[in-house]
């Protein structure tokens, strides 16, 4: 048995039980496995109640991946493209991902090229603040590639 007031040392049952009790506090099993098992005495409730706030914090610490979408048409204008490239700055500079697709609508669609060209542009004006994590890849009728921050 162990504990912050009790002598360690290997008691009975019945008699670590007492002495958990006079001092008002729980006998627990720490690690059952040993030979012979230890228990310590301890307040359970206090014990519970710290194992969950370090369990908080911890989960607190966890970094979150925001991911930010941008869609682009395959005949965005230059001062359309220009706004969302700022957008998609003041997201990276943030620490969150940039995900960019152009959406291809109707018969748009034999324009792959163009939309791989502006998504190329639009990675390359970024490429002081983000990197390509994937490169333009069509999926369906969108042309989606995804930028994230780079470190510092």
């Amino acid at each position: 048995m162990v504990g912050d007031n009790v002598e360690n040392g290997i008691y009975q049952l019945r008699e670590a039980q007492d002495m958990a009790d006079e001092q008002g506090l729980d006998l627990v099993e720490i690690s059952p496995n040993a030979n012979p098992p230890v228990c310590k005495i301890i307040d359970y409730k206090k014990f519970l109640y710290d194992k969950k706030k370090k369990q908080k914090e911890i989960k607190a610490k966890t970094a979150k991946i925001v991911v930010k979408e941008i869609r682009l048409g395959p005949n965005t204008d230059d001062h359309d493209f220009n706004f969302k490239l700022n957008h998609a700055k003041k997201f990276l500079e943030d620490g969150a991902k940039v995900k960019v697709d152009v959406f291809f609508k109707g018969r748009t669609i034999i324009y792959k090229e163009k939309g791989e060209l502006i998504l190329l542009k639009f990675a390359q004006a970024l490429e002081d603040v983000g990197k390509v994590e994937r490169m333009p890849k069509l999926e369906g009728k969108r042309m989606i590639m995804i930028l994230t921050p780079k470190g510092k």
